[in-house]
């Protein structure tokens, strides 16, 4: 069990360092979220999933199991959204940035590619 424990909190500790590693490395607002929401999330639900099985009591899985539910369905719902309000708000886009769909439904001028 000890060994599963560590392997579980291992990946969740490097999906979290991955997510901190995207928000350093990512040009701009929009894929920065992307990394921190996706890899974040799974990484702190394989920690909160090695803690349910360090401990191994029903009390504990049935907590770390509605935290984890929580996560999964808030955290990259409110990316999307603070993303979203972002972009609306005009917050500029990566010069690697080379589709826009959401200017079409907008009614904006998408991004010329030869800037």
């Amino acid at each position: 069990m000890s060994v599963a424990v560590t392997v579980v909190a291992a990946l969740g500790i490097l999906l979290m360092v991955v997510a901190g590693i995207g928000l350093l490395r990512m040009p701009d607002l929009l894929t920065r979220m992307h990394a921190s929401s996706k890899a974040g999330t799974l990484g702190a639900t394989l920690v909160l999933l090695a803690v349910a099985l360090h401990f191994g009591d029903a009390a504990v899985a049935a907590r770390v199991v509605v935290v984890c539910v929580f996560l999964l369905l808030t955290a990259p719902i409110a990316s999307h959204v603070i993303a979203r309000a972002a972009y609306r708000v005009g917050v500029p886009l990566s010069d690697e940035t080379v589709v826009d769909e959401l200017a079409e439904r907008l009614d904006r001028a998408p991004r010329d590619e030869t800037e």
